[in-house]
Formats: C-alpha cells, structure tokens, sequence
C-alpha cells in the first residue's frame, strides 16, 4: 500500500472523518434559523435585513459548488476541502464575535464560501475511495446518514444552545470540531492529485459561472419579497441566464474548458440530476410547511418543532445507513429510486389531507415516517447513480454538480410553492385558510414527485439484480 492508497481500515476512518466535515457544514446551515430573532434583537436588524443572514450563506454556497467540485477536480479534492474547511471554521469564529450587522452577513458569506469548498468534493472522494459497487453502496448510504440526520440536529442543536447560552455559541461550537477536523483529515484522508490546470485555469469561466450562479440564487431568494413578475426579479433573473449561457457558449468554443460539456451529456448524470431537481423542488416544502403548521395549528415551540422533525431524520438516516446499500445491490438503482419516490409522494399526499386542528400523532408522524423512508433509498440511490456516470478526473464536478442541483432545486420549489399557497390563503389569518394554502402546495409537490418517478420509469437503466447481496465485514 501506497501513502495514497489506504487500508481498508483506513478508507472506513477517512469517510468517518469526512462525514464530520459534512455535519458540521450541515448543521451550520439550519441551526441558524432558530436564532435568528435573538440576533435580531442583539444586533438590531430590520426584519428586511435579517435575512442576509441566512442569504449570504446561502448566494456564496449555491453560486460556488460547481466550481468548487470542478477545482477540486484540476488541483486535488483533498487540497480544495481542506481550505473549505480552513476558510469555514476561521469565518465561524469571525460569526461569533461579530459586533456589527456588516461582520455578521460578511462573515456568512465567508463561511458559505468554505462550505462550498467542502461539501463540492466530499462525495467525489468517496467514491474514489471506495470503487468496489458493495463497499461504494455502504459508504454512499453512511454518508447519506449524515446529511439525513444533520439538518433536523441543526434545528434541536440551535434551540438548545440559544436557549442555554447565547446565539454566538452557534457559531463557536465549529472552532473546536473544524480544528479537530482539520487534524484528522490531515491524518487520515488520502491525498488525491489533479488532473493540473493545463495552459492555465479559465478564469473568465470561473468569473461566468460563479456570478451567474450567485446572482440566479439571489432572484429565487428574492421571490418572496418580490414576487414572480416584479421588474428586479425578472432583470436579474434575465441577468443570471445571459451569465450562465456566456459561460457555456464560451466552455463549447475554447480548448481547455473549465467543465468538459461532454459530462452533461451521460445519461446517469443528466437523469439524477433531474430526478433530484424535481424531487428537491417538492421536498424542500415538508420541512417548511410542516414546520409552520406545527407552529400556527398545534402552537408548538421552536425546539418542540425540531424534535418533531426527529423521527423523519431518523428514518431517513437508518433507512440510508442500512437499507439503501442492500436494496441497490438486489434490484438496481431504478427500482430503489422509484420506490423512495412512491414513498414521498405518499408522504405530500397525506399531508395534503391534514386538518386544520390536526393531531401531530395522527396527522403528522406517519407521513414524516414515509418521508424519511423515501429519502432515505432515493438519495443514496441517485448519488451512486449520478457518480456511475463521472470518471476519476470528472468526479468532483460531477459532486459539486448535484449539490448545486439540491441547493438551487429547492430553493426553485420553495419559492414557487410558498407563492402558490399565499395565494390560495390570501389575507385569510384562520387556521383553516392557511391550512388549505398549505394542502394545495402540498398537491402541486406531490406533481412534482410524480414527474420525478416518470423520468426515473423512462430514463433509468434496470440492470440485473443480483443474486445475493455481497457480505462483508463491518468496517464502519
């Protein structure tokens, strides 16, 4: 064994030690929410501004995940997520003793920036790691795990801590966990060298992509303010597609591309990455709704909200972790996907029915059961689906390529779904008005999610399912 290439042993620690960068990035991105009132007050922000706070995070993440998988891809993922994690936990710090509004939205931006670095490269060098479909399967599914169970943890987590301590503890909890896992990665994920950069990076490109991406997240998040028609959402919105499709005409006609359009063209790619486009678009919705109808019809509290979320985390976790990697093994990837799918769809269906003075042991848990479920087999089975189609020199942009598709998927779906059910409530305040907002939204999700089980019906290959699923030994 070479120092690049690992024991077995030594992959299992490695993917344990990156899915601990992952949660940690996953965590950040949800546990602000809950203490976003108390830093309101502390900081004295306009309820205009306040969502800086969470949109600054949310533009320099969605608009730099593709490149980030695509640097990681010309000059090593090991190099590109150790800075991700270096630029994240410093601008944690940076969160966390902001004294000023300016600090703070600054300081997300930044650390939106090391999350980008990160999360774009995590699963391309999971499956660089483990190439044998069996062990590729468990450790997709384990990583699956972590993004299940780290949003609904993010929601519990900020309760806890703004409600025992202070909103900055948020943001100073990742000092200790980005140093710790900055030392074990260092230890204990292999180095992965780059294809190198050629004559030279396409900077030109880089600026085309990341500006057009950046500026098309800003208009979704801006939709709610300002709606579908309002001049700036369709100036800026006309601005990111002009951006986007520069970048494009100019990767087509130059020698050495920043990303090789020749990868959209792989069937496995293009497929997942639709079937998740639609299925994100639909699911952003549960946790959004559900959560405002717990807070509206059952009047329950911010950390009762979050734990009430727990069991679809759970279940999504343990479905990934134990369940996804058996099933794609046995019968293939369109079957699991199509199944996960069934399950969500009967998930939105359920909630579309909830009462206005619905019981959460009645009304809320199964479909959130169903919800776990469903998520749990379909995004192990389209990461593994996805990342079928990319080779070694492609794999990080073919990682940071879906995450920019669930990031900026559903924002799409939230912003949509969220001006479909305010126009059904109208200026109606009653429970039952907003209930039936929500129940339409739910509906058009539920369409949504059927779109998604006819591309994967259509476009999925069904290979032959094994006889038997491999055994191995347990190395996580």
């Amino acid at each position: 064994m070479t120092a690049n290439t690992p024991t077995d042993r030594g992959r299992w620690i490695a993917l344990s030690v990156l899915c601990l960068g992952e949660l940690m990035i996953l965590l950040d991105a949800t546990i602000v929410n809950v203490a976003l009132d108390t830093i309101r007050r502390d900081l004295g922000f306009e309820r205009s501004a306040l969502a800086w706070v969470v949109n600054g995070y949310l533009i320099a993440f969605g608009g730099l995940l593709l490149l980030a998988g695509r640097l990681g891809d010309l000059l090593g993922k090991r190099r590109v997520y150790l800075v991700g994690l270096t630029v994240f936990t410093l601008a944690s710090v940076g969160c966390a003793v902001a004294q000023t509004q300016l600090m703070l939205v600054g300081a997300r931006f930044l650390q939106g920036v090391g999350g980008a670095l990160t999360s774009a490269v995590i699963l391309g060098m999971i499956v660089t790691m483990f190439p044998e479909p069996a062990k590729q399967a468990k450790a997709i599914g384990t990583y699956g795990f972590i993004t299940a169970a780290g949003g609904s943890l993010g929601l519990v987590l900020g309760g806890a801590l703004t409600d025992g301590l202070d909103w900055n503890w948020i943001f100073l909890i990742n000092l200790p966990i980005g140093v710790l896992t900055l030392l074990l990665s260092l230890r204990f994920v292999p180095d992965q060298a780059g294809i190198g950069v050629g004559r030279g990076p396409d900077w030109l490109g880089a600026l085309l992509l990341t500006s057009g991406l950046m500026l098309a997240v800003y208009t979704i998040l801006e939709v709610g303010e300002r709606g579908w028609t309002a001049a700036q959402t369709l100036a800026t919105g006309a601005g990111a597609i002009v951006l986007v499709t520069g970048f494009l005409l100019r990767q087509a006609m130059i020698s050495n591309p920043l990303v090789p359009l020749g990868l959209f063209r792989s069937r496995a790619v293009a497929t997942a990455n639709l079937i998740q486009l639609l299925m994100v678009a639909a699911m952003f919705g549960v946790f959004f709704f559900g959560a405002l109808h717990l807070q509206q019809a059952l009047r329950f509290g911010p950390l009762e909200v979050g734990l009430s979320f727990l069991p679809a985390a759970l279940t999504m976790g343990v479905t990934a972790l134990r369940l996804s990697g058996p099933c794609l093994m046995r019968f293939g990837p369109r079957t699991t996907i199509i199944a996960g799918l069934c399950s969500i769809l009967l998930c939105l269906l359920l909630f579309a029915r909830t009462p206005a003075d619905g019981s959460y042991p009645v009304d809320v848990l199964p479909a959130l059961v169903l919800f776990g479920l469903g998520g749990g087999l379909v995004f192990p089975a389209m990461m593994g689906l996805a990342m079928s189609g990319a080779t070694e020199a492609d794999a990080g942009l073919t990682s940071g390529m879906l995450s920019t598709t669930y990031q900026v998927g559903g924002a799409i779906g939230l912003a949509a779904l969220s001006s479909i059910a305010a126009a059904r409530t109208g200026d109606d305040p009653s429970p039952a008005a907003i209930t039936s907002g929500f129940s339409l939204s739910h509906l058009v999700a539920a369409g949504l999610v059927l779109g998604a089980v006819v591309v994967a019906a259509a476009f999925v290959r069904a290979p032959e399912p094994a006889a038997e699923p491999p055994v191995e030994a347990d190395h996580a």
